[in-house]
């Protein structure tokens, strides 16, 4: 029989017990040895190892408050929220831009995320060593472990620009593998790692229609080519953001903004990567995701953090459905009935993470929409837009303001209609974590952020401090971001 050894790398090591030597963890509460590869050598068997990965995605450290802090709290759409004496261990600096390299917030996302990639190389080492299952099942689960790799560098690169590439499971022992965990490599090397894996991903994945009615939470070729796109508009490959969304094919928008954010728009026509959570016993929600956001006070269920700012609420046009549908006023009547009493202690709150069925469970409904249709629309807009092909630019434009009960943009130019889609970005995908990302990449976050009253340090500011226990261990391998 042949012994698996699954390598707990150095990021583990010194951040987290993460998986033992002779323990996989396929699940947020259990785990199975992996004393011999028959174990593991049949279908189901197989589908742990990437059923691993999906799971990762409910851990509060990966998706929940110090995500939410990072991704939403820092920017100009949220303030911290909740009693002004709780500081939610570090809101409070996100809220300001204040923080440091010994930032939680910052420390647990990199954590959970490197996390996350070696359960990915965990699953690409060992499913080549599966011979007795299918070939293009194999290669399908790989193709899936590729693009949640991707999608995990992807938040990296965003965060804290060049970081290091971990591209298998490193050997105890080794030299060079110990200095490539702890060696940062350029942003451009991470991009570069994350196309090649979505391109793998890509030859791989089937079509959203290939899968099973239990299985739709699973990646596709659509889902690849969608983060592809995005990826290259970050970089502002702007011919391959168009030709990348042109790939995306068999979505489309719902003709109700509001229902996808409740437990029956799970999956629908405009998802296209989405992280499931189930309310139901055995619960498998995101880890507080709800809680955290929920009302506080006296007729509340939750914690009041991430609260939508004065900021937000002013960039919706009037009549736009969407602001009712992403903000929960105090005072006002919910979709099911509920009404939210004007004793709960901050005037808004996110609606996006407020479960009907589980509103005060800690692991809630509330699924997470990264990829949606309506964005694939806007990135092929914006890219189209700076080609100068702006007259093709303004129809998608307009597809996502009809949907929102909106006329057509009056923007015409090609410089008035760049900033009618970055408006819109805003308006569409508020509290789906971009905004801040959004604002660095357009160089619109030093006045977007002095609007809100927060001072944005150019230079600094627009990357989050590497954590300084990863420094330290690095010993001159690895050098902070700027102005930390």
């Amino acid at each position: 029989m042949k012994k698996i050894y699954i390598a707990t790398f150095v990021l583990s090591s010194l951040f987290f017990t993460g998986c033992a030597d002779d323990y996989l963890d396929v699940d947020q509460t259990e785990s199975i040895s992996t004393d011999d590869t028959e174990l593991f050598n049949n279908e189901a068997g197989a589908a742990q190892f990437v059923t691993a990965i999906y799971n990762k995605f409910l851990n509060w450290d990966m998706t929940s408050f110090g995500w939410i802090g990072l991704s939403s709290i820092t920017s100009d759409d949220a303030d911290k929220g909740s009693s002004p004496g709780d500081t939610g261990t570090d809101k409070d600096v996100l809220d300001a831009l204040t923080y440091n390299a010994s930032n939680p917030s910052a420390e647990s996302t990199f954590i959970a995320n490197y996390d996350g990639i070696n359960k990915c190389n965990q699953a690409l080492n060992m499913l080549p060593k599966l011979d007795k299952v299918d070939a293009s099942l194999r290669n399908r689960l790989a193709g899936e472990a590729k693009f949640l790799r991707a999608f995990m560098y992807f938040t990296l690169v965003k965060c804290y620009g060049g970081v290091p590439i971990v591209d298998h499971l490193p050997v105890p022992g080794s030299e060079a593998d110990r200095v490539m965990q702890l060696t940062r490599k350029t942003a451009a090397e991470v991009y570069a790692f994350i196309e090649t894996d979505l391109n793998d991903a890509i030859a791989a994945l089937p079509e959203k229609g290939a899968y099973s009615a239990n299985e739709k939470s699973r990646v596709t070729k659509g889902a690849a080519y969608a983060l592809l796109a995005k990826v290259s508009l970050y970089q502002k490959k702007w011919q391959q953001v168009v030709d990348n969304a042109n790939k995306v094919t068999g979505y489309s928008l719902v003709a109700d903004y509001a229902s996808m954010f409740r437990a029956t728009g799970k999956f629908d026509s405009e998802s296209i990567f989405e992280i499931y959570a189930q309310g139901a016993i055995p619960a498998k929600g995101i880890e507080g995701y709800s809680n955290t956001q929920g009302a506080r006070g006296t007729g509340g269920w939750g914690w009041g953090f991430n609260t939508p700012s004065q900021s937000l609420v002013n960039a919706y046009e009037a009549g736009d459905v969407r602001k009712a549908a992403t903000i929960i006023f105090r005072g006002s009547t919910l979709y099911d009935g509920r009404v939210v009493p004007n004793t709960v202690e901050n005037e808004r709150y996110n609606y996006k993470a407020y479960s009907s069925a589980y509103t005060d469970a800690w692991e809630t409904d509330v699924d997470i929409k990264y990829l949606r249709f309506a964005e694939v629309l806007l990135m092929k807009a914006e890219a189209l837009n700076e080609l100068g092909q702006t007259g093709e630019a303004i129809p998608l434009l307009n597809q996502i303001r009809n949907r929102a009960g909106l006329g057509n943009t009056p923007a015409a130019s090609q410089a008035d209609v760049r900033i009618a889609i970055w408006k819109e970005r805003r308006v569409e995908m508020a509290f789906e974590h971009d905004r801040f990302f959004d604002l660095v990449r357009t160089g619109q976050a030093k006045a977007a952020f002095a609007v809100d009253g927060k001072t944005f340090t150019e230079g600094k500011n627009e990357l989050f401090p590497i954590p300084a226990t990863f420094i330290k261990q690095a010993d001159g391998l690895s050098a902070q971001n700027p102005g930390y």
